[in-house]
């Protein structure tokens, strides 16, 4: 089925980072960075490099700084112009031009299906992608465009999955899958963060979703859980009764920064892949007594 191209991007980033308190006490924790560049801009550049390019990022309260980093900044283009960076000017004026991002605001933590209804003003009556900023996935084809692939061709919505092991299953939503061939299956349910025995498979979702606007008015009436939050995962086993849904078992590697462990895994992975820094940084790895 012949789909119109997919524009827009929503990414939730209101949360508080409690995790990574006490860092995040007055800063988002999307600002963190990645060797030089905040968690955030990796996944701005993913939707971009996807072919999206009218982004929507869905705020709270404190979350000031990433509405700054990427607008114009004329005060420091001044200065590393005047000073001769050109090489620095060129980075900070590449952020400000990479997208047309909105901003919306989510007033209180009412769950990811919350977030993504909050963006239903900007998103409208069109197809959208959904980006979850802890998820940083390395890939050779960006992860968000695998997805867009298969929307293109089968017509509904889908979900980014890979296999984890089964103790992990319980910090996720766990899909049902019906193999379509290749890395494509047909979800034929859904659970938010099973018992690990009870997993229909070990299929988790990740943070990438190709989703359909008929998905608003089922969020809006989608109850909130025991913690008064409404789940996505709830909302779109509900659009399952309804229509079609794919999952896509994407190739590339996934960072969890969400997670301490797995900030520091990726901090070290993705300066081992910086030409600029590679060879003394693993010199220096090397030379630790471990």
């Amino acid at each position: 089925m012949q789909q119109p191209p997919v524009r827009k991007a929503v990414f939730p980033v209101a949360g508080l980072g409690t995790r990574f308190l006490p860092a995040t006490k007055a800063q988002p924790k999307e600002m963190l960075p990645l060797v030089d560049k905040p968690t955030i801009q990796y996944v701005v550049e993913e939707a971009v490099a996807s072919g999206l390019d009218e982004i929507t990022l869905v705020t709270g309260r404190n979350k000031r700084a990433i509405e700054d980093h990427f607008d114009a900044a004329f005060e420091l283009e001044y200065y590393l112009q005047d000073r001769g960076k050109m090489e620095e000017l060129a980075q900070i004026k590449t952020i400000s031009e990479l997208a047309s991002v909105s901003y919306v605001r989510q007033k209180e933590p009412l769950g990811l299906g919350h977030a993504i209804l909050c963006a239903r003003p900007l998103v409208g009556d069109e197809p959208f992608g959904v980006f979850l900023g802890d998820d940083i996935i390395v890939s050779r084809v960006p992860c968000m465009r695998q997805l867009l692939d298969v929307f293109e061709r089968h017509g509904g919505p889908v979900l980014a999955v890979m296999r984890m092991p089964r103790e992990e299953l319980g910090r996720y939503g766990v899909i049902a899958p019906r193999g379509l061939g290749g890395s494509v299956y047909e979800v034929q349910d859904l659970v938010e963060k099973p018992d690990p025995r009870d997993a229909p498979s070990d299929l988790a979702i990740i943070g990438r979703y190709v989703l359909t606007p008929d998905i608003f008015p089922i969020l809006a009436d989608t109850l909130p859980d025991s913690r008064g939050e409404i789940q996505l995962t709830n909302g779109l086993r509900a659009l399952r009764g309804r229509r079609l849904i794919y999952a896509v078992e994407f190739e590339g590697k996934r960072h969890d920064t969400g997670e301490k462990l797995g900030f520091l895994k990726a901090t070290v992975e993705f300066a081992l892949a910086r030409p600029d820094l590679a060879d003394q940084f693993r010199a220096y790895l090397k030379s630790l007594d471990l």
